[in-house]
């Protein structure tokens, strides 16, 4: 007896009907599948085959009604396996450009040319106001997608993630803002008296994340050995402020402190002592904020951003963001020849290919010296030293 066949229903459509899998356990019923397409006999013929393979393979899912926005809202409901921030991020994405676009899709008749022509309207009029979306922000909105499929699949409520066909918009690689060698002294200089001089200071000395900044307390700092522990972040949703670990063991790290830089946060700690006692919250404790508001609240990671933004426009700053800091000494450290190992350590990389993506470019400038000592070599049989 066949397994399936197909009936022609009009002029280019066509029903398939096939079994499904074993008889039902209790009901002892056949698992009939019906399903209606268009196009021609052939392509008719080529989907019923690859459900009944489907069948055999035990890949085959059950029929379901639920549309993407239907399933992404009660994915994202939940914050399975996601972190608070992750999760708040995630739900912008899906409400603002997946599902007012795909939304509507049954979540099983999604296919890859929706999915390329839903990278097309984003990119020419995505953004507010029907302005175009920038390639990188269609790129987070596809890897949301994509990992909701994934997870579709992995439930078997799909058969296959349609998001693998389709990859994300290309990105053109733009170079890193950095404060450049000769910049960073009169930064210092115009920064100096400040309340955001010691944490623009500490984030050029040591290149953590500004959410490590925010989150470091005083026990985490070892003046005397010049070093400090990163142990934890603070962030920030909309909802809420909160202290967490780094999102992975590579984020919990010690690094070295420059002297210069150790000079900066004594005198912040004696600033920082002076304050708390003159507003009756006694001495210092290991455990308190080393970057604080001025109330002695902890410093909101964006909040930091803006006031960067401000502090830049009021003493005519380079334009940078605050995150250009960190990339500020990455470059330093990778143009003072500091091997790629040390410094993925130092940043909180989980490897090295990690640094070589971001700072390709700074580490691309080292091929010169790389010459010049090969030239010695081959020259004398000397290694010269590297300046």
């Amino acid at each position: 007896m066949s397994r399936g066949n197909i009936t022609k229903r009009g002029a280019t459509s066509w029903r398939l009907k096939y079994e499904a899998g074993d008889p039902d356990s209790i009901t002892g019923k056949r698992r009939t599948r019906y399903v209606t397409l268009r196009g021609t006999k052939e392509g008719a013929q080529a989907e019923l085959t690859r459900r009944l393979a489907e069948v055999d393979a035990g890949t085959a899912v059950e029929p379901s009604r639920i549309t993407i926005a239907e399933y992404l809202r009660g994915w994202l409901g939940t914050g399975e396996g996601l972190s608070r921030k992750t999760l708040e991020r995630y739900r912008q994405l899906a409400e603002r450009q997946i599902i007012p676009h795909l939304g509507a899709t049954l979540l099983q008749r999604l296919r890859p040319a929706q999915i390329h022509q839903w990278h097309s309207i984003l990119l020419k009029s995505g953004g507010k106001g029907g302005k175009p979306l920038a390639a990188r922000t269609v790129g987070h909105a596809h890897r949301v997608l994509h990992r909701g499929l994934a997870r579709a699949f992995s439930l078997e409520i799909i058969s296959r993630n349609v998001a693998d066909a389709v990859p994300p918009p290309k990105v053109e690689s733009s170079q890193i803002e950095i404060l450049s060698a000769p910049d960073i002294p009169d930064v210092l200089a115009k920064l100096k008296g400040h309340r955001l001089y010691p944490i623009a200071a500490f984030a050029l000395g040591t290149g953590i994340r500004r959410a490590e900044l925010c989150g470091l307390v005083w026990g985490a700092l070892d003046l005397d050995g010049a070093t400090v522990q990163v142990e934890r972040t603070l962030e920030e949703t909309a909802a809420e402020l909160r202290f967490k670990p780094p999102k992975t063991c590579y984020g919990l790290r010690t690094i070295s402190l420059p002297s210069g830089v150790v000079e900066i946060m004594r005198a912040h700690r004696r600033h920082q002592a002076e304050q708390s006692l003159a507003l009756g919250a006694g001495r210092l404790l290991a455990d308190n904020l080393v970057f604080t508001l001025p109330d002695g609240s902890p410093y909101p990671p964006d909040q930091l951003s803006r006031d960067w933004g401000n502090v830049v426009r009021d003493r005519k700053l380079p334009r940078i963001m605050f995150h250009a800091l960190r990339h500020s000494h990455a470059s330093a450290v990778i143009a003072a020849g500091l091997d790629v190992v040390t410094v993925s350590r130092r940043l909180g990389h989980g490897s090295p290919a990690i640094t070589l993506k971001v700072y390709a470019h700074e580490f691309a400038s080292k091929d010169t010296t790389a010459a010049q000592v090969i030239e010695a070599v081959m020259a004398t049989g000397v290694k010269s030293p590297a300046p």
